[in-house]
């Protein structure tokens, strides 16, 4: 399993990391892995504001509150976000369609 990451800021420069688990992971597993390891990355490089996209709605929908944790794995994923997230001044995670997201993908 894996996912990509591409990062962009503001003036245009991109960093683009391809991700390989040493587990078997779904999808919304993926989507959780890349959001938490393109956080890790950007709190490094010490960027106060922050504007995440996915195209998972469930991993959307959960970080900006509209949806309600059912399940203890995702509700790991989403304590380690909201961890991560303090780090940053500003930070929203925004839902993409699939088709917008094929960089990354």
């Amino acid at each position: 399993s894996g996912a990509g990451l591409v990062l962009t800021s503001p003036d245009g420069w991109t960093l683009e990391y391809a991700l390989r688990f040493g587990f078997k992971a779904t999808n919304n597993e993926a989507e959780w892995e890349a959001l938490i390891a393109g956080l890790t990355i950007v709190k490094h490089l010490e960027v106060q504001k922050l504007e995440a996209s996915s195209d998972s709605q469930l991993v959307v929908g959960l970080v900006s509150g509209e949806y309600e944790v059912r399940e203890d794995t995702m509700a790991k994923y989403l304590a380690h976000v909201q961890n991560l997230k303090l780090a940053f001044q500003i930070f929203q995670v925004v839902k993409v369609p699939r088709v917008e997201n094929a960089r990354a993908d």
